[in-house]
């Protein structure tokens, strides 16, 4: 927005002001805090994803490491590994305890392809679904709707996924849909499908994730478990 308005200066109260325009123009819904368990397990989640980023370090300087340092760093990824699984426990434990999480966390289960690794990740990140009317709007908070690039008659380039969202939510749903092409019936019906069409493997892999956010928003929202043989009312 500053650069729309043409402000190359850059102070508090000059930002305090183009915050107050945006504001009075957009309109944007009052800013609701995550409850301390959701904050506590967002906390958790990422420093998980933060100690596995460093793991995976860790072990790709061991091919290249000197002797010296090689066991120094094989000690480092074994205090890593017990950090991991001691914060796991913990996240786990939170779950447990309360109760709202622990239905959605069985909610999330019953959904083939969706692992244990990555129902927290969806908890602690995807908290407020009564933000969303559509799971369009959920799909788009995610960063996985397609972005379409059009003008005139002469341009009109091929769909590409937006990225204009939650980087740790795409992140975490990459695995599970290439999971779920393998045990999930439904979703390798879907691959299927867009593999006779001649799409290629990113678009697919990104349609499953599109699908897949589908079957999160309808389970959390309607408190029911998977059903493959579901069939909207409007079907």
């Amino acid at each position: 927005m500053a650069q729309s308005e043409l402000i190359r200066t850059k102070t508090d109260k000059i930002d305090a002001a183009l915050i107050a325009r945006f504001c009075l123009a957009m309109k944007p819904g009052l800013w609701i805090p995550p409850s301390p368990e959701i904050r506590s397990l967002r906390a958790l989640v990422r420093r998980v994803d933060s100690l596995i980023d460093m793991r995976s370090q860790e072990k790709n300087r061991l091919s290249t490491a000197h002797e010296s340092v090689i066991l120094l760093i094989k000690e480092h990824i074994a205090y890593l590994d017990q950090e991991i699984e001691k914060i796991r426990q913990q996240i786990a434990g939170l779950i447990e305890q309360d109760p709202n999480l622990k239905r959605k966390k069985e909610l999330l289960d019953s959904i083939p392809g969706i692992g244990k690794a990555t129902i927290p990740h969806i908890l602690a990140e995807l908290d407020d679904l009564e933000k969303f009317n559509h799971v369009r709007e959920m799909v788009a908070f995610i960063g996985l709707a397609p972005k379409e690039t059009l003008s005139g008659s002469s341009i009109k380039g091929k769909p590409r996924l937006c990225k204009i969202g939650h980087a740790r939510l795409r992140k975490a749903l990459y695995m599970p849909a290439l999971v779920s092409i393998q045990c999930n019936p439904v979703m390798i019906a879907f691959y299927n499908r867009l593999k006779d069409k001649g799409k290629n493997g990113k678009v697919i892999v990104c349609a499953i994730m599109r699908k897949l956010v589908h079957v999160i928003f309808g389970v959390l929202k309607s408190g029911k478990m998977y059903d493959p043989n579901y069939k909207p009312a409007s079907a």
